[in-house]
């Protein structure tokens, strides 16, 4: 297995709500956030790189929309992804 498949799936069992647990709102946004912080590491390298810029930012607002949806739906679930990711608001 690659590492960036045994990083998704670490990410995955840490943060899944049940066993086969894959797609719900705490792992969908600890994978965006594990990608978020690797291109922010790679536009300090790369300044000029505004393709991907411009993914950082669409990442960035689906992650953003994702944590409001958990926010309307369960506050508990939200501030528990919030601590664990150790994201602020």
């Amino acid at each position: 297995m690659t590492a960036v498949k045994e990083e998704t799936s670490t990410l995955v069992d840490r943060h899944q709500r049940h066993e086969r647990d894959t797609g719900s709102s705490e792992v969908q946004i600890a994978l965006l956030t594990n990608r978020i912080n690797y291109l922010t590491d790679h536009l300090r390298a790369h300044k000029k790189d505004h393709h991907s810029r411009h993914g950082l930012l669409k990442m960035v607002s689906r992650r953003r929309r994702l944590l409001d949806y958990l926010h309307r739906k369960n506050v508990g679930r939200y501030r528990a992804i919030l601590g664990k990711l150790g994201l602020r608001k």
